[in-house]
């Protein structure tokens, strides 16, 4: 009779500490369900944003080519504070759907994707999750989704260093203007405006310069808001 009793008595016991279990292996299982749903939301964002500004530095070769042989603009693109003029969301946005979710356009007062506020060259991209977190045993909501936003940015990879000037290369000159020979006006080929030093290698800008793809010029990085 009393090892009738135990068990009777025991049983509710046993009871309780499954349910207990099962509820805690619940939770858990949530919980880890919704982080993994955030590091998806934060691997969108970062992948959009590094495609928003690799996509611009890019575009930007042709903006280079243009402006090859100016040396204050090459000073002011490599020594200076470059800044891009080719806005790359729309490549930030199909990176972002690639990793199953969108661009976020609920964020107050901010872009879902707009280039940084703070004069670097580069792309602040918010996202949110396609899919939800999951309905959890802890009663948050079954809708609801993971959001996360990130920043990449655009940096020289190179110094540019301006050609010496000649001071006497306008001095002593025998041909007054106008009297030259005529065969000779425009044909003169403009000077170097300088080199390009990236890992300790010069590059001699001139009209023939072939420039290295931009990878080489400009890297592409996360940063910090």
């Amino acid at each position: 009779m009393t090892n009738s009793r135990e068990s009777g008595q025991a049983a509710p016991i046993y009871i309780t500490m499954v349910a207990a279990l099962l509820f805690l292996a619940l939770a858990f299982f949530a919980v880890g369900q919704a982080g993994a749903t955030r590091n998806d939301a934060q691997s969108a964002a970062d992948a959009a944003a590094l495609a928003a500004a690799q996509e611009s530095r890019d575009q930007f070769r042709l903006d280079l080519l243009g402006n090859l042989l100016q040396p204050g603009y090459l000073d002011d693109i490599f020594n200076g504070n470059p800044l891009g003029t080719f806005n790359g969301c729309a490549v930030g946005q199909r990176f972002a759907e690639e990793n199953d979710a969108e661009l976020d356009h609920g964020v107050p007062g901010q872009a879902a994707c707009d280039w940084t506020s703070d004069g670097r060259w580069g792309f602040t991209v918010h996202v949110i999750t396609q899919d939800t977190m999951g309905e959890s045993v802890l009663g948050s909501g079954a809708d609801k989704k993971a959001k996360a936003h990130a920043t990449a940015i655009v940096e020289p990879r190179c110094s540019f260093e301006p050609a010496e000037e000649d001071e006497g290369s306008d001095e002593g000159s025998e041909d007054p203007p106008g009297e030259g020979d005529e065969g000779d006006e425009g044909e003169e080929e403009p000077a170097s405006p300088g080199e390009l030093v990236c890992d300790g290698k010069g590059l001699t800008i001139d009209s023939e310069t072939v420039l290295p793809d931009m990878s080489v010029l400009f890297s592409v990085r996360l940063a910090e808001d």
